[in-house]
């Protein structure tokens, strides 16, 4: 893939991952063309060397239709989508991936094998997902948390959630990324719950629970965003005006904050799923060849930070 198919900041993203040691990835059914083209095209850029999981067949029928060779490739045959993904998260357990990659498979089908309590790749942390956002108007990369799989996640949720978007920033370079705790309103109010969890989060960071970062909260995405709208409510805040990482209240809201900044707000997206074992692209149907790309760079930066003791 050509870098000018890329976001600035992500066409420097993968130069970041290229001057790496190469990581194994796993493509876990990767048997309908965009998902095999997403794949070949993020070895083809130099972010991953693949593992092709699924049915032999049908890859080789995706292939074809995209006109690509995958006879360099390493290829582990399974029967069908739930034995893909099975056969991936063993082989993550085995240390011999060190990410995965959704293909043509559900991310339900997937996440339930990453989280198998018996087979799986658990921690102590619940698993979250994180948007890495490209937004032309904002001056650097803005991570939102969680939108895709804790539906309403409670305070003990939250602050894996946040503790997971840290350790992103972190294997992105960022030593102290700034988070700002998003609800309706900048004041803890009683009746909105978000704000009382966005205090206790801000405390949990005094007390070392959550470490590694700066946070703010609770703060309105205007206050969050823009330092003039900050200073006009009276805020002091060391976060409002430049967060690296938003973290919403639920699912429905951080979909929709994303969403709304990748259609309206034109932002280029990738994104990843922490807190299990190894990292995971969860790439959506919608995603194009170029988000893959940069979504398997992301999972290739994680695994790199995770090759030193795993983090519980």
């Amino acid at each position: 893939m050509n870098s000018p198919d890329l976001d600035p900041r992500f066409a420097s993203l993968i130069d970041q991952v290229r001057s790496q040691p190469r990581q194994r990835m796993a493509v876990v059914h990767p048997t309908d063309d965009l998902s095999l083209e997403g794949a070949l095209a993020a070895a083809s850029a130099g972010v991953v060397d693949l593992v092709l999981v699924g049915p032999r067949a049908r890859i080789e029928k995706a292939a074809a239709a995209l006109g690509a060779d995958i006879s360099g490739y390493e290829l582990i045959e399974t029967e069908h989508s739930h034995a893909s993904a099975a056969t991936a998260v063993q082989l993550a357990r085995e240390g011999k991936v060190g990410a995965l990659m959704k293909g043509a498979i559900s991310s339900d089908e997937l996440l339930s094998a990453v989280i198998d309590h018996s087979g799986g790749l658990r921690t102590a942390r619940r698993a979250s997902h994180v948007y890495v956002l490209s937004v032309p108007d904002y001056p650097k990369l803005l991570l939102v948390t969680d939108a895709a799989i804790n539906i309403e996640p409670d305070l003990a949720t939250k602050r894996d959630i946040v503790q997971n978007a840290i350790d992103l920033a972190h294997a992105l370079g960022n030593a102290k990324p700034k988070v700002a705790i998003l609800s309706a309103i900048e004041k803890v109010k009683p009746q909105i719950q978000s704000t009382i969890d966005a205090a206790a989060l801000c405390k949990m960071a005094d007390r070392k629970q959550i470490t590694g970062a700066i946070l703010d909260g609770p703060l309105a995405f205007d206050n969050a965003i823009s330092l003039e709208a900050a200073e006009q409510k009276g805020i002091e805040s060391p976060v409002a005006g430049e967060p690296d990482i938003l973290v919403v209240p639920d699912l429905v809201s951080g979909n929709i904050l994303a969403k709304q900044l990748t259609f309206l707000g034109h932002a280029s997206s990738a994104g990843l799923v922490m807190g299990a074992r190894v990292p995971v692209a969860l790439t959506s149907r919608a995603e194009n060849v170029a988000s893959r790309v940069v979504s398997a760079a992301l999972a290739a930066l994680v695994a790199l930070q995770q090759q030193s003791p795993l983090k519980k």
